[in-house]
């Protein structure tokens, strides 16, 4: 239909909304009124149309057989009134040779001048049937074309066709060479086997021989290996008793040492609370809050080693630098601690008023070193209550460690000796075990050989039968070259007429 409105008047009713419309013509204006048309939307759209008629070209194919080209002329009048027809007629013969040799030039085949030939009788049987169509309409009074796609139809079905038997042809050709090969191989193998067969027979009289052999080696050295293992296991007993003995005690004073684990955890602890904003506020004190005297003077005796100036001015130097200040309570040496300063702090501690909550109300700062000393004097007399038992502790590891490399020898010893007996049994079984398997190997040659020589004699007239079909189907495989183009033309051509003149075109 949209055909149709462009042949007769140039233009399809409601092509475009008006906006788009508005859009189109002004953009022509200034063109339209130099080619002296009038500024009115009807004048500037009738130069627009007349620009569209001078530039749009079209080229309409159809077919006339059937009946939808003569449907379409009467519903589309424009299609005749507003056209010029041009009238294309059969191809010739040198075309229809040319065209075939083009789209037959990527089909194998032996030769290029069975190709010449195959594309000469594709154009024979083309024309052939241009003639037959015209006496048919003659003698029955029916219609049959033939267009050049026609052709094109013959030569595509033809390549599938040709494509398709020779495929089949090559797969049976495959498979029955596939079949002769394996038939090939059989023989081989059944030679094969007999020679194998012989050769595992004198191996299985030698592997009888020296299993007997080593039968007796292997009972006397298992006997001599079963006494050492029980000498080696009453040395293992013993040292395990020993062992186990200095483990119990190492264990019994790591038991004590353990008690002094979180008092270093408080300690660390107290310290990780403290920070440079605690350290500024409490360094910012003109004059310390009642009691917080105590905790510097505290600090001071254990940091410092102060004896005398316990002074708040004093203080504040020991935390001008407040970073190193906290790293210092951090590497404090807690294990060594002298007496003297030990006995002053007892004097501080013992006050009522030396107490975490009491200094948490005055100072956070405060509270984090009285809880610092505390843990720190406390960690020190546990240490120093507990460093005997320590000592007595690496006392013992050392003896268990001495006890267990002496244990670990004897393992060794008894491991090797177990070793020793293992290997042996080891090589008894596999002794055993190889005789037995070269004498089932030699039974299992023996029935491998009787099948394969009851195959190769039944196969025997299958293997001749299918050397004759490997070469009737390499024949198919060129005879189906012109077989497939026979049935091809027939398949393409001959199918529309009656019976009568199928056979006089067959």
């Amino acid at each position: 239909m949209y055909i149709n409105d462009i042949l007769s008047t140039g233009y399809i009713p409601e092509l475009f909304a008006s906006d788009e419309l508005e859009e189109v013509t002004g953009r022509i204006r200034s063109e339209a009124k130099a080619a002296g048309y009038l500024d009115t939307p009807d004048s500037l759209f009738s130069f627009f149309i007349e620009k569209c008629k001078k530039n749009l070209h079209m080229d309409l194919c159809f077919s006339p057989v059937g009946d939808a080209f003569r449907v379409r002329s009467r519903m589309f009048p424009g299609l005749i009134s507003s056209t010029s027809m041009d009238y294309f007629h059969a191809w010739p013969q040198e075309a229809l040779i040319g065209v075939a040799q083009r789209f037959l030039s990527d089909v194998s085949l032996p030769t290029d001048e069975l190709r010449d030939k195959i594309s000469d009788h594709m154009s024979f049987i083309h024309l052939s049937i241009d003639a037959a169509n015209a006496q048919y309409l003659a003698d029955e009074r029916r219609n049959n074309y033939t267009t050049p796609t026609s052709f094109l139809e013959l030569i595509k079905f033809y390549k599938d066709l040709l494509t398709q038997k020779r495929g089949k042809i090559e797969d049976q050709i495959e498979r029955l060479n596939k079949g002769l090969e394996i038939m090939e191989d059989v023989n081989k193998v059944v030679a094969d086997l007999a020679i194998e067969l012989d050769e595992t027979m004198k191996v299985v009289e030698e592997e009888k021989e020296a299993t007997g052999k080593l039968i007796a080696v292997v009972d006397a050295q298992a006997a001599d290996a079963a006494r050492e293992q029980a000498i080696a296991q009453e040395q293992e007993d013993e040292t395990n008793l020993l062992a186990a003995a200095a483990q119990a005690k190492m264990a019994a004073a790591e038991k004590e040492l353990t008690i002094a684990i979180p008092l270093i955890k408080e300690a660390e602890a107290a310290v990780d609370c403290l920070n440079l904003a605690m350290i500024n506020e409490f360094k910012s004190f003109s004059n310390l809050p009642a009691g917080v005297d105590m905790v510097t003077k505290a600090v001071l005796l254990l940091n410092r080693k102060e004896k005398k100036n316990f002074t708040w001015d004093n203080a504040k130097k020991m935390m001008k630098d407040p970073n190193k200040f906290i790293n210092d309570l951090k590497t404090f040496d807690k294990e060594n601690v002298e007496e003297w300063i030990l006995k002053e702090m007892d004097v501080i501690i013992s006050n009522d008023q030396y107490k975490f909550d009491i200094m948490d109300r005055k100072s956070k700062a405060a509270a984090s070193l009285c809880k610092w000393t505390l843990a720190v004097c406390s960690y020190n007399k546990v240490y120093k209550y507990v460093k005997p038992l320590e000592d007595s502790a690496k006392e013992a590891k050392n003896t268990a460690d001495t006890k267990l490399e002496e244990l670990k020898v004897v393992q060794e010893k008894v491991a090797a000796i177990v070793a020793k007996v293992n290997e042996l049994k080891d090589q008894l079984a596999g002794a055993e075990a190889k005789k037995r398997s070269v004498e089932q190997k030699a039974e299992a040659l023996n029935n491998k050989l009787d099948l394969a020589n009851r195959l190769v004699g039944g196969l025997a007239d299958e293997n001749k039968r299918w050397k004759e079909n490997v070469k009737t189907l390499t024949r198919d495989s060129l005879t189906m070259i012109g077989n497939a183009l026979v049935s091809a033309a027939f398949v393409s051509y001959i199918g529309p007429f009656s019976a009568d003149f199928r056979r006089g075109l067959w």
